[in-house]
C-alpha cells in the first residue's frame, strides 16, 4: 500500500489474522496515519517485522536496524499518569521493565522510548479506539512517525500473567527482579502483552529460565524498590491500609486530586536533580515567609476540580449519543468554564511572587489560549452557569447552561421542564394542606423528586401515612415517600430533561469542536495546579511542626532530627538524634538492645532523605543531604527472629538485590541481617556483606545484634560505631534491675553486650546456671577481643585517614571566615594528635 507520500507511513489500519491456537483472539491492529489524499486501506496479512514505512534512505536503514519491541500501558482512574513499560531486543534475550509516574506531557515516556529506538510499539486497543484516542497514544505516534504501532486487546495486559511469565522465563541469576516488580502492576501488564506478542510474531517461545530481566528506573528520579517503600510505610501503613500514619499522610494537605497524585508519585520516585529540588524549596520558603501569598494561593487552588480527569473526558468522542454521554459532556463543559474562570485569580495570587519557579508558572498562565477558550464558551454558555454542589442544583445548571435564543426548541423544552417542576412543588404543597402534615419537596439523583417530612409517629393517624403514599422509608423521625401521581410527574420531568440534554449536547459538541485546537493549554494548567498544590501542602506541614530547610552537599548531616510519622502518633515529641555520614565516614554500625530505637532511627533517616529530595522541609534543627539515586532498606520484622528457611531466603533475596543494584550514590539501610540462621552463619553473612558494601562510596547504616561486627572499624577507617544508650534502674522492691530506654544515639559500640544473660537474670533460672553462663561468656569475649585488638599502626592509619577526609570536607564545603577556619583547623590537629598512639612522634 503505497500512495507516494514519502513523508509518512501509508497504511491506515492493518488487521493481523492470528491463527496460532495459543494466541487466537489477540485482535492485534497496526495503526498508521494515511496521507491526506489516500483512502482507507486494509492489509489482511501484515507481519510487523516487514515494515511499511517509506522514508529517506538513511531513515529507512536506521529503522531496519532496530530490533527492539516495546509495550506501553497507562493506569486508569486515579492511577492515570502511572506508566508501565516493557521492552525486548529480538537480537538479545534481555527484557527491560520500567514503571514511573509521568505528567500530562509524558516527557519520561518519550525520553525512554527515544533511548530504546524501538522497531515496534505495542499498546492497548483501548488507547486508540475510534474517537477515544488517549493523550499518551497521540503523543507517541506524533514523536515516532517511522515506528510501527500495534494494538492488542486490553485483556492481554495482565499483571498476574506478566509475573508468571517472568517466573517462568527469568534466569536464576536475575531472580531478585521479583522483589523489585512484584507490586509494579503496570510494567508487569506490559511484560505480559509484550511476551505474548513476541511469541506470536516470532512463532517461537523462549526457553525456561533463559531471559535476562531487569528493572530500569526513571533517569531523573531516585529508585525506591517496592520492598523499601513498604518497609518505610511511604504510602501504605503496614498494620492497617486505611490508616493515614504514613509519610504520604504526614505531608498530604493537598486540596485537589491532581496534587494528591503528584505528592504520591514524588514520594515513590523523588527527584535527583539538585536544581529542581532547590527551586521547589525556594517556593516553599517564600510561601512560609509570605502569608498573603500562601493563603491567597491556597484559596484559589482549593476551588480547582480534577483537571486531568476533566481533560480526559473532554477529549473523548463517544461512539453513541446516549443521554448519559450527553449529560457528561454538558457537566464537563461547566467544569471547564469553572476551571478557566480560576486562571485570572490564580495569576493575581502569583503576581507578586519572587522565586523563579512561581514566576515561570505566572508566565505560563499568560497563555492567550485560556482567554480564547473562555471567550468561546461565554458566547454560548450563560455567565452565571457554574459548578455547584448538590445534584438538583447541578441539574438546574445543566438545564439552563446554554444561553436563551440560541435554539428555540431548547427554550420551549426548558419552559416545559420549569412548569413540571413547579407543578410538582404545588402538588406537594396541596398534599401537605390536605393531610395537615409538614411535607416538603426533596430530590435525589436516584429517586428524582420525592416527599420528605420530619414528624413523630404518634402525630400520624393510627401511626401510619395515608394509603396513597408508597415507597415509604423511615430514619428516626424522618419519613421519605412518594405517590403514584408524583411518579408520573417524575417520568414527564425525565422525558423533558432528555430533550433538553439532547439539544444542549448538540450545541456543546459544536462548541467543543471549535475549542479543541486550543485545549492543550489545559495540560499545562493541570501541571501548574498539581505542583502548586503539592508545594502548598509542604508549606502547610511546616507550619504544624518545627521543620527546617535542607541543604544539598556531599554530606549527610542531621542535627537533632526526629521521625516524622512517629511525631504524628506519639503523645510527646520523639527523642531527637544526630546523624553524620561523609565520603570518609560512609559506613555506620549501630548496636543496642531490642526496642532501644534502632529500627525507628534507621527509618527516620530514610524518610528525612525522601522528604528533602521531594522539596519538603525536614524534621530537624539543621540538615544537609547528599542526593541519593537509590534508596534501599532491609528492615527486620518480628518474625525474622524465627529460624526458618523461608525467612532466611527472604533475607538473602533482599541483600542480594541491594548488592546487585547499589552504587556510590545509594543510601542503604540494613537492619538485623542474618537473624534467620545460626549465629555463626549470621555473623559471617553480615561481615561479608559489610565488606562488599565498604568497597562502595554509598552511605550505609547497618544495625545489628552481632557485636563482633563492631571490630570491623579496626580494618576499615571509614567505619563508625554508634549505639543506643540504655540505663539500668534498680527496683525498690527486691534486688532486680530494669532497663530504661533513653532512645539516645551515642558514639561507640554498645556496652550492653549480654542481652540474653540480663533476660535470664530476671527469669526463674537457678543462680548457679546464670553464674556459669557469665563466666563462660567472659572467657570467650576476652579471646575474641585479644584477636581483634587494634595495633598502634592501625590506629595511626585510621587517624591519618580521618584527618585527610575532614580536610577534604572542609575544602569542599566550608563557609567559615579565615579566623574561624584557622581555629577549626587547629582543633582538627589536636584531635589528630590525640588519636595517634604515640603523640610525641614526629608526624609527617
Amino acid at each position: 500500500s503505497y500512495f507516494g507520500d514519502k513523508s509518512s507511513c501509508v497504511e491506515n489500519t492493518s488487521t493481523l489474522n492470528l491463527t496460532s491456537s495459543s494466541v487466537r483472539g489477540l485482535n492485534s491492529t497496526c495503526v498508521r496515519k494515511p496521507p491526506p489524499s489516500s483512502s482507507r486501506s486494509v492489509c489482511r496479512s501484515h507481519t510487523p517485522l516487514m515494515g511499511y514505512s517509506v522514508t529517506s534512505s538513511s531513515a529507512t536503514s536506521a529503522h531496519a536496524a532496530a530490533s527492539v519491541i516495546a509495550a506501553v500501558v497507562e493506569g486508569r482512574g486515579l492511577a492515570r499518569g502511572e506508566v508501565g513499560m516493557a521492552s525486548i531486543d529480538l537480537k538479545n534475550p534481555e527484557m527491560i521493565l520500567s514503571q514511573f509516574a509521568d505528567n500530562t506531557t509524558y516527557a519520561k515516556v518519550i525520553t525512554k522510548l527515544k533511548i530504546l529506538t524501538p522497531l515496534e510499539i505495542i499498546m492497548s486497543n483501548t488507547a486508540c479506539d475510534a474517537g477515544n484516542t488517549t493523550k499518551l497514544f497521540s503523543l507517541i505516534t506524533e514523536h515516532f512517525k517511522n515506528v510501527t504501532f500495534t494494538t492488542v486487546q486490553r485483556k492481554y495486559f495482565n499483571e498476574t500473567k506478566g509475573l508468571e511469565y517472568i517466573e517462568q522465563l527469568c534466569a536464576s541469576e536475575f531472580s531478585t527482579i521479583f522483589m523489585e516488580v512484584q507490586s509494579k502492576y503496570y510494567c508487569l501488564a506490559a511484560a505480559a502483552a509484550l511476551l505474548k506478542y513476541v511469541e506470536f510474531i516470532q512463532n517461537s517461545v523462549y526457553a525456561p529460565k533463559s531471559l535476562k530481566v531487569r528493572f530500569q528506573g526513571s533517569e531523573k528520579t531516585a529508585m525506591i524498590d517496592s520492598s523499601s517503600a513498604q518497609n518505610l510505610e511511604l504510602v501504605i501503613n503496614n498494620r492497617d491500609s486505611r490508616n493515614g500514619h504514613t509519610l504520604f499522610g504526614v505531608l498530604n494537605y493537598t486540596k485537589t486530586p491532581g496534587g494528591s497524585r503528584r505528592l504520591r508519585s514524588n514520594i515513590l520516585e523523588p527527584p535527583v536533580d539538585a536544581e529542581t529540588i532547590n527551586m521547589r524549596l525556594d517556593c516553599v520558603q517564600e510561601l512560609l515567609q509570605d502569608e498573603e501569598l500562601f493563603f491567597g494561593l491556597q484559596a484559589v487552588i482549593s476551588k480547582f476540580l480534577d483537571t486531568e480527569q476533566l481533560l480526559s473526558i473532554l477529549v473523548r468522542i463517544p461512539k453513541q449519543d446516549t443521554v448519559k454521554n450527553a449529560e457528561s459532556k454538558i457537566t464537563n463543559l461547566i467544569y471547564l468554564k469553572h476551571t478557566l474562570e480560576l486562571v485570572e485569580p490564580l495569576k493575581a495570587a502569583l503576581r507578586s511572587c519572587n522565586t523563579s519557579l512561581l514566576k515561570a508558572y505566572y508566565n505560563s498562565l499568560e497563555d492567550r489560549r485560556f482567554g480564547i477558550i473562555l471567550e468561546k464558551i461565554t458566547t454560548v454558555i450563560n455567565d452565571d452557569t457554574r459548578y455547584t454542589k448538590g445534584c438538583l442544583s447541578m441539574r438546574t445548571q445543566k438545564c439552563y447552561a446554554v444561553k436563551p435564543n440560541i435554539n428555540e426548541f431548547l427554550d420551549i423544552a426548558r419552559r416545559t421542564y420549569t412548569e413540571i417542576v413547579d407543578d410538582i412543588a404545588g402538588m406537594i404543597t396541596q398534599l401537605a394542606e390536605k393531610y395537615n402534615l409538614p411535607m416538603k419537596t426533596s430530590f435525589s439523583s436516584a429517586r428524582g423528586f420525592f416527599i420528605q417530612m420530619s414528624v413523630d409517629c404518634s402525630a400520624l393517624p393510627n401511626g401510619q401515612l395515608p394509603s396513597e403514599f408508597t415507597k415509604i422509608t423511615k430514619m428516626k423521625n424522618t419519613y421519605s415517600f412518594t405517590s403514584a401521581d408524583l411518579i408520573k410527574m417524575n417520568e414527564r420531568c425525565q422525558e423533558s430533561l432528555r430533550e433538553i440534554y439532547h439539544m444542549t449536547y448538540l450545541i456543546v459538541c459544536k462548541l467543543l469542536n471549535e475549542i479543541y485546537e486550543h485545549i492543550h493549554c489545559l495540560y499545562k494548567l493541570s501541571d501548574i495546579v498539581s505542583m502548586l498544590d503539592m508545594l502548598l501542602s509542604f508549606a502547610h506541614a511546616c507550619t504544624l511542626s518545627d521543620y527546617v530547610r535542607p541543604e544539598f552537599t556531599d554530606t549527610l548531616a542531621i542535627k537533632q532530627g526526629w521521625h516524622p510519622i512517629l511525631e504524628k502518633i506519639a503523645v510527646e515529641k520523639p527523642v531527637s538524634n544526630n546523624t553524620y555520614l561523609t565520603e570518609g565516614n560512609n559506613f555506620v554500625i549501630i548496636t543496642g538492645p531490642n526496642m532501644s530505637g534502632k529500627s525507628t532511627y534507621l527509618k527516620q533517616i530514610a524518610l528525612c532523605q525522601i522528604m528533602a529530595q521531594i522539596g519538603s522541609y525536614v524534621p530537624a534543627e539543621y540538615c544537609s543531604f547528599r542526593i541519593a539515586e537509590q534508596i534501599f532498606t532491609r528492615i527486620g520484622m518480628d518474625d525474622d527472629i524465627e529460624t526458618n528457611s523461608s525467612t532466611f531466603m527472604k533475607e538473602m533475596k533482599e541483600i542480594t538485590y541491594i548488592v546487585q543494584n547499589a552504587n556510590d550514590k545509594s543510601l542503604i539501610i540494613i537492619d538485623e541481617l542474618g537473624r534467620g540462621t545460626s549465629a555463626e552463619e549470621g555473623i559471617g553473612i553480615c561481615y561479608a556483606a559489610c565488606e562488599y558494601l565498604l568497597n562502595l562510596k554509598a552511605f550505609t547504616l547497618f544495625a545489628t545484634h552481632f557485636l563482633e561486627l563492631c571490630h570491623i572499624d579496626a580494618l576499615y577507617p571509614n567505619v563508625e560505631n554508634y549505639h543506643f544508650e540504655v540505663q539500668h534502674v534498680r527496683s525498690n522492691a527486691g534486688n532486680k534491675e530494669k532497663i530504661a530506654y533513653t532512645y539516645t544515639l551515642s558514639k561507640g559500640c554498645t556496652e550492653e553486650k549480654n542481652y540474653g544473660l540480663k533476660a535470664a537474670e530476671v527469669s526463674s533460672l537457678p543462680s548457679s546456671i546464670i553464674l556459669d553462663a557469665k563466666e563462660i561468656t567472659n572467657h570467650i569475649a576476652k579471646q575474641i577481643l585479644h584477636k581483634q585488638k587494634s595495633t598502634p599502626k592501625m590506629m595511626k592509619q585510621r587517624a591519618v585517614y580521618q584527618l585527610a577526609m575532614r580536610l577534604v570536607q572542609t575544602a569542599r564545603n566550608s563557609r567559615l571566615d579565615p579566623d574561624s577556619l584557622r581555629i577549626y583547623l587547629k582543633g582538627l590537629k589536636k584531635r589528630y594528635e590525640a588519636s595517634c598512639p604515640a603523640p610525641g612522634q614526629n608526624d609527617e
